[in-house]
């Protein structure tokens, strides 16, 4: 008899453990996905794509409804979970019903973050976090006057599909330069004048103060008394791990649900992947950690003890129209690094990489990321550079030819 397994959460994560179990132990467990939006599991990477109207909301479908049934998954999507009673091993739904399960899987995600200012509750101040975030986004842009808050990715993406939508878009960001999270100085600057040669206009070192409107936004009022006219605001100043469920279950919780190396919380029942996941002190926002983690939960969940997940090299890429940007690991360096860097004004082009004990530890690349994913290989398998040091920065191609 089929072991009943239910995931929380049908996003990007649970997507791929599904995927990764149905290869893996197909029919060893009774599958029931759990999903609060009222859709199919979507690619979220793709959300700007669909709000510039590059692509339909239709193609960013993960998994088809015939693919989850031909799998045996019972799948509820447009319902909400609402607690979790690990004593006699169910899930309670907010229509009343409620799931056994014998083990529990938190695929929860996040919440997009708000600021505690006057006027955050103004009709037209939206976060960007899901396609109806993006629906009720849309149907305001065209023609009207855009304030973005926040410069990181998810604020870069939601500027850059707005202005594809037709808005007149402005960002507001706290520091001293856009994605300061995963860009050095240098590629910031050239990331921030590609942006404004779009037509968006940036204001770093920036503080919001209050948004301004009697009966919707109006304007947004910075620190240093500024006023930017905005008929829509999009928040975009970072996310939450989802963490309430595990809190009814009396996990254990820090900034997310608290996991070993092998996904398992604090009660041998449940485990938790994703953003929602707090592994060795670190909450990861993006999609590949999770596809990791959901990975390794398969191989454990199929038989395989030995699988663990000792975290991640972090990667990140930006692309927008005519704007690649990619950086990984270490990029700013530090002691006991060399800097290796590759410029072409005329090519608009930037590469930083960072290198440690004969290993490469870090890339930054802006304009050409065509060799991002050779790089970030070896970054995560710490394979020796020596032979193709000076070849290094001009690509794989190259670097594997004088190898040779």
């Amino acid at each position: 008899m089929s072991e009943p397994l239910v995931v929380i959460g049908n996003g990007m994560a649970a997507a791929r453990l599904v995927e990764e179990l149905s290869v893996r132990a197909l029919g060893r467990y009774a599958i029931a996905v759990v999903g609060e939006e009222p859709r199919l599991a979507y690619n979220r990477v793709l959300l700007s794509a669909v709000l510039a109207r590059e692509i339909a909301a239709s193609e960013i479908v993960l998994k088809s409804a015939a693919w989850w049934r031909g799998r045996g998954v019972t799948l509820l999507h447009g319902h909400a979970a609402v607690g979790v009673d690990p004593h006699v091993r169910r899930v309670r739904l907010a229509n009343g019903a409620t799931l056994p399960y014998a083990k529990l899987v938190l695929a929860t995600g996040s919440r997009p973050l708000r600021l505690p200012l006057p006027g955050m509750s103004l009709p037209g101040v939206l976060t960007f976090r899901d396609l109806g975030d993006v629906s009720a986004i849309a149907g305001a842009a065209r023609g009207r006057k855009a304030v973005v808050i926040g410069g990181g990715l998810l604020g870069l993406e939601a500027a850059y599909g707005l202005a594809r939508a037709g808005a007149h878009v402005s960002v507001i960001h706290l520091m001293d330069r856009l994605m300061e999270r995963q860009l050095d100085a240098r590629a910031s600057a050239l990331l921030k004048s590609a942006m404004e040669q779009k037509g968006i206009m940036v204001h770093l070192q920036a503080r919001t103060a209050a948004l301004r409107g009697i009966r919707r936004i109006e304007a947004v009022e910075l620190a240093d008394r500024r006023i930017v006219e905005a008929d829509l605001v999009v928040v975009a100043i970072g996310i939450r791990p989802n963490v309430e469920l595990a809190r009814t279950a009396g996990l254990e919780v820090g900034r997310g649900v608290i996991v070993d190396d092998g996904l398992r919380t604090s009660n041998a029942d449940i485990f938790a992947i994703g953003e929602c996941a707090e592994h060795r002190g670190t909450c990861y926002g993006l999609v590949e950690p999770a596809y990791e983690q959901a990975r390794v939960l398969a191989q454990r969940f199929a038989g395989d003890a030995r699988a663990t997940y000792a975290g991640s090299v972090l990667a990140t890429n930006l692309k927008v129209s005519g704007v690649n940007v990619f950086s990984a690991g270490d990029f700013l360096g530090g002691p006991g690094t060399e800097t290796i860097v590759l410029s072409d004004p005329g090519l608009d082009t930037y590469k930083k990489l960072v290198v440690a004990d004969g290993h490469l530890v870090g890339a930054v690349l802006y304009g050409d990321t065509e060799d991002g994913l050779w790089y970030l290989d070896l970054i995560r398998s710490g394979a020796s550079i020596t032979k193709i040091r000076h070849d290094l920065a001009f690509g794989r191609m190259l670097a594997q030819r004088a190898a040779a």
